[in-house]
């Protein structure tokens, strides 16, 4: 399937499509080392996944800026939050499921109460984690994280776009979440495709329906533009990397625009984008929506590909829910 012909394609963005695959966690570990170069206030802390989370370039680099804490998620965000209180840039890595997941009050409370500029990312997100299985699929993190005041949430769709969501958390002051999965994932973006926090980007313009996405799960939706514009069916598909602060005004927009919004997440879709975008819609543009993710289900063992299709988040799914919601315009 070639991308490259999608019709009203946004130029501005600098898109390429390609055979390119790489994780995303490798964008952040790429950008950290770059920012290490001329920031000596940040600070890397991990819990014991320091390859898996790909700091370990960090750690060889700049040893001095590394901490190691071990098995120890709690003591991982409080001491972060020791170094944020003396002017440094910590940033915490670990599985998504255990960083926030296992030390989510400390998050709240040393994060987000004290307003300290601290970084927490959570890697191996999502099913596509494969055979780990449930207990190391984190399907909450993204519900759990915007609840929290004043808290920056960034789901980026591919490597590029990861070491630029990087780099912009480090230059914003106050604390952010960043999520990114374990596979090597299609790279879409490219070093001159802008980024900015809270600014979703319109890959593709269109009037019939609308496709919103964040994170490696976005190349589905641009998948199911290519087959619906086979079918004559002209899909908008909205980049809605940050979930909060939420881009209120594109997502408004594209449902002004199409009439009927189809939101897809790597991500339970109660309390994720799916619901951003519905918090949105029900206040400013009460639309007609379905949601793509998982349905209130733990996630299982498998290959990714297969355990995409199982949870029902394949294109072919997106184009159902599409063709299915087209109905009700």
């Amino acid at each position: 399937m070639n991308l490259n012909n999608l019709k009203g394609l946004n130029k501005e963005l600098h898109l390429e499509f390609s055979d390119k695959r790489i994780p995303t966690r490798k964008g952040y570990g790429d950008m950290l080392v770059e920012l290490g170069k001329t920031n000596k206030d940040i600070m890397v802390l991990c819990a014991d996944l320091t390859e898996s989370t790909q700091v370990h370039m960090f750690r060889d680099a700049y040893p001095k800026q590394f901490v190691e804490m071990g098995v120890a998620e709690q003591n991982l965000i409080t001491i972060a939050g020791g170094l944020a209180h003396v002017g440094k840039i910590p940033f915490i890595s670990s599985y998504a499921m255990f960083c926030p997941g296992r030390c989510w009050e400390q998050v709240r409370t040393i994060a987000g109460y004290n307003e300290s500029n601290i970084k927490v990312i959570g890697a191996h997100s999502g099913i596509s984690v494969g055979p780990d299985g449930a207990t190391h699929q984190a399907l909450e993190d993204i519900a759990t994280m915007r609840v929290i005041p004043g808290m920056v949430v960034i789901v980026p769709v591919d490597y590029e776009q990861t070491r630029q969501a990087t780099k912009a958390i480090a230059a914003h002051k106050g604390p952010c979440y960043m999520r990114f999965a374990r596979e090597k994932t299609p790279v879409i973006t490219t070093p001159k495709t802008p980024f900015e926090i809270g600014k979703a980007q319109l890959i593709k313009d269109g009037d019939d329906i609308a496709l919103i996405g964040a994170g490696p799960f976005f190349y589905e939706c641009l998948q199911a533009a290519m087959k619906l514009q086979e079918e004559g069916i002209n899909a908008l598909v909205l980049n809605l990397h940050t979930i909060k602060p939420i881009d209120k005004d594109a997502i408004v927009s594209a449902a002004k625009k199409c009439g009927c919004v189809v939101t897809v997440e790597e991500h339970q879709v109660m309390g994720g984008l799916g619901s951003a975008v519905a918090e949105v819609l029900g206040e400013h543009y009460p639309t007609p929506m379905r949601f793509i993710g998982i349905q209130d289900r733990y996630g299982e063992s498998g290959p990714p590909d297969d355990l995409i299709k199982h949870f029902k988040c394949s294109t072919d799914d997106i184009i159902k829910a599409a063709e299915e919601l087209m109905k009700r315009k």
